[in-house]
């Protein structure tokens, strides 16, 4: 779910931005054992002391009062503990919310799991933003650092529909590394430690709660929508646990198509985006009034691109459609080659009057502390405001409402795990092929994309292309994208919030 320069929920687009277990895992995830070419410095292997473990669950039952209908239920905050599936020493300790909903029967009932982004976010933007039962404001005054941390009750809670998993990777949220082994945190911050790890998790979790009957589903915002269809993949043919349904909201299903100032498709999929916000869409359907950009983003715009820029008739016209498209100075544009980065974009658009747009939704601003020098080094409007107010609030939560009590900060977003995050042999690192295996490993699976319209951090338009690549396989709906009015987190626009839980909703009840 580092943003801005950093790329957080989603990796730093500067740089776009083994494993626990390479082989299937039995109980719990490896040490370095299991990766004999891991070596250790002089420094690492200096002895420190281990974190201390979390707190024992706590369970505790609550009302939600909402406009149009009352929930009880009940709410856990625990973790799993991942030990070496060798000698049982302690790896980590993974934090955890649930909410299970009261006189129903759990055993049946539909549970989702849901992982956000980074990789270092913690799942707090999901379950105070989205999914949960109570909600903080991401818009007005809610988006100030000192916001009020008190929640309120969502009224587009899915807990109606299914029972809810929040769940922080390691050194994110609450989740802690206890193994004081630099190979055992090396191997959770990398592509395939962190899949193996959160697949045990969930199989964990779903075997001591007694859900291995239930329906599952997996929710996954940026990094998070990108684990998504891995871990669906890695839990049904490792794990013994098979998924109904994906949820990927705002996700990157292939780097390579975001990395690269000579890279095309990098000026193909973001100028859609970009022009949405240069015509202030916010509606529930703006892509009726992309149709235009889309048909010349996927058209003409990519052949002069490929044309390239010793071409100067390509490059006239790319810069004259690129202007209208976008509202910036025709002579910038021209400036540019016609390849507005979204860099330029945001901080450009707003600029005489000395304010800067955020990279998560452009038509949020915020003001710029160097107007006036040619590059500008500024906290963005959304992510960076944001964290201390939903830090806040799921600590908030977690103590007063839960009464689970960490003596320690909540990683909202932590950007050490971003930077030393391990791609390993995965440059340009992809899920495309994995959404592909799950697609036709079930032929009931459904899976909805959903991406807000101004989002310049993960554009609709990539994922719209990418998808088009797959074989329908079956029903052509079962793998849908749906763009809103909004940005990465485009479920700070009430009416997106209240869409998205419709589609969860659909897909969970099947209608």
């Amino acid at each position: 779910m580092a943003k801005s320069r950093r790329f957080l929920a989603v990796l730093s687009l500067a740089a776009l931005l083994s494993m626990i277990c390479t082989a299937a895992l039995a109980d719990d995830p490896k040490t370095d054992k299991d990766n004999p070419g891991a070596e250790q410095s002089e420094a690492t292997q200096k002895p420190t002391t281990p974190p201390n473990p979390l707190p024992a669950a706590v369970t505790t039952e609550h009302t939600l009062q909402l406009p149009d209908r009352t929930l009880h239920f009940k709410a856990t905050a625990g973790a799993i503990r991942l030990s070496n599936a060798e000698n049982g020493s302690p790896l980590a300790d993974i934090s955890y919310v649930y909410f299970q909903l009261e006189d129903t029967e759990p055993s049946k009932r539909p549970v989702t799991f849901a992982i956000n982004g980074g990789p270092g976010a913690g799942s707090a933007w999901l379950d105070l933003g989205a999914l949960g039962p109570w909600h903080l404001s991401l818009t007005g005054d809610g988006r100030r650092p000192p916001a009020d941390p008190v929640p309120s009750p969502n009224a587009d809670t899915w807990l109606d529909f299914t029972d809810l998993v929040f769940i922080d990777p390691p050194d994110t949220g609450f989740s802690r590394i206890l193994s004081t082994d630099a190979n055992v945190k090396k191997n959770f911050y990398s592509v395939d430690g962190d899949i193996n790890a959160l697949a045990v998790v969930i199989r964990k979790w779903i075997e001591e709660n007694k859900r291995v009957a239930s329906p599952k589903f997996i929710v996954g915002e940026s990094y998070g929508g990108f684990r998504a269809p891995k871990l669906a993949y890695r839990l049904e043919t490792h794990e013994g646990v098979g998924i109904s349904g994906l949820v990927m909201i705002s996700p990157v299903l292939d780097f390579g198509w975001f990395d690269g100032d000579t890279n095309p498709m990098v000026f193909v999929t973001h100028l859609p985006s970009l022009t949405a916000a240069a015509r202030n869409l916010t509606g529930l359907d703006p892509r009726k009034d992309l149709a235009d950009v889309e048909a010349y983003a996927a058209g003409p715009y990519l052949v002069d691109l490929y044309k390239g820029e010793r071409d100067p008739q390509a490059l006239a016209r790319v810069s004259e459609k690129v202007a209208g498209f976008t509202g910036l100075d025709p002579a910038l544009v021209r400036k540019l080659g016609g390849r507005v980065d979204v860099a330029s974009f945001v901080r450009e658009r707003d600029r005489a009057s000395g304010k800067v747009g955020s990279v998560y939704d452009a038509l949020t601003t915020g003001y710029d502390p160097y107007p006036h020098l040619a590059r500008s080094d500024y906290a963005d409007p959304i992510l960076d405001v944001l964290r201390a107010p939903f830090a806040s609030g799921m600590t908030y939560v977690t103590q007063k409402e839960l009464n689970w009590f960490v003596d320690a900060r909540y990683e909202i977003l932590n950007d050490d795990v971003n930077r030393d995050w391990d791609w390993g042999k995965h440059q340009p690192a992809e899920a495309v092929s994995d959404l592909r295996r799950v697609l036709a490993l079930d032929p009931d699976l459904h899976v909805t994309i959903v991406h807000g319209a101004t989002d310049e951090v993960t554009p609709y338009f990539a994922s719209k292309m990418l998808i088009d690549q797959i074989p329908p396989m079956g029903d052509p709906d079962r793998l849908r994208l749906v763009v809103y009015g909004g940005g990465h987190m485009l479920y700070a626009l009430d009416p997106s919030r209240a869409a998205l839980r419709g589609e969860g909703k659909k897909m969970i009840e099947g209608k």
